[in-house]
């Protein structure tokens, strides 16, 4: 069966588990005969840290992104002052096992901020991602000063052809976006693109000016992650993107990475339970080359814990 087709079958065949439609199929399981040379890496039925040290041993380790006196920011989505369970921030395990992979790799620094919506310091405590992140040994920092942005140009963007972005991304040796799928009243859903909104100074921009293409555009910038980690753990289905209660979230115990963040908001609308192109942004961030929304031209690594 040559990789195409088996592509195909993996997506399409499996049986249905904790909820309908793709979820199931999205995770068939694959060959032990595929060449290990993966584009992406969708994990499932673990808890987030052993999720990632599994996925990120298909793609040959943390090593194959982050070398030894590396400067690496970590870019999760801390948004909200909620609690883990209520799927509005990425899950802190998750976060906490990153930094630790980026020290036992030889990190000389590993920062980890987001640019809240909520108040900052509650979020990042509420979230519990600022005593991962300490306890891992990174530096957890603030994105709440227009100070800490400097304004760069996006070269082939539509909209926003300019943007203010915090300096950790475009001083960072290596750059991880580890947003949490989700759903969202403006987007329909958020993950790994709309992610990058909490790295900029001047989002309210995005909102007033075709939010849609914006997000698109922003996926052209140069400075882009060395790697997504799309946590979907605990899965905001409605109510996003933060939530009214736990009634709103499901518990998915899933994981998808790879470097191609149109990929990566591809596979995770699948798991979600819609077609990536009823995500605009999603398909004209593909048009416009920012990455690939076809994940049957992508080969896949499956594996179910």
């Amino acid at each position: 069966m040559n990789r195409r087709n088996f592509l195909k079958a993996g997506l399409l065949t499996g049986a249905s588990l904790s909820l309908p439609g793709v979820y199931g199929n999205y995770f068939a399981k694959s060959s032990s005969t595929l060449a290990e040379n993966f584009d992406m890496v969708a994990v499932k039925n673990g808890e987030p840290e052993v999720m990632f040290d599994r996925g990120i041993e298909q793609l040959g380790g943390i090593k194959t992104f982050v070398k030894k006196n590396q400067k690496v920011l970590i870019k999760p989505n801390i948004g909200w002052d909620v609690i883990p369970e209520r799927g509005g921030n990425t899950h802190p395990k998750l976060v906490k096992r990153i930094v630790e992979h980026c020290y036992q790799a030889g990190a000389k620094d590993v920062y980890v901020f987001d640019h809240t919506c909520d108040d900052w310091r509650r979020s990042y405590a509420s979230s519990g991602i600022e005593k991962a992140v300490k306890e891992a040994g990174g530096k957890i920092v603030s994105g709440d000063s227009e100070g800490y942005y400097q304004s760069v140009t996006i070269n082939g963007a539509k909209v926003l052809s300019k943007a203010k972005v915090h300096e950790l991304v475009l001083d960072s040796d290596v750059f991880i976006n580890v947003p949490i799928l989700k759903s969202h009243s403006s987007t329909r859903l958020t993950v790994t693109m709309k992610n990058m909104m909490g790295a900029v100074w001047d989002r309210g921009y995005w909102h007033q000016n075709n939010l849609h293409q914006c997000i698109a555009d922003y996926a052209l910038f140069k400075k882009k992650p060395n790697l997504n980690v799309v946590d979907a753990y605990y899965v905001l289905k409605q109510n996003g993107p933060r939530g009214v209660s736990k009634n709103d979230v499901a518990v998915m115990k899933s994981m998808i990475i790879t470097t191609d963040m149109v990929a990566a908001d591809s596979a995770a609308a699948k798991l979600f339970g819609v077609e990536p192109d009823s995500i605009s942004y999603i398909k004209i961030a593909d048009s416009m080359g920012a990455g690939k929304k076809d994940l049957s031209a992508l080969n896949i690594k499956r594996l179910i814990l």
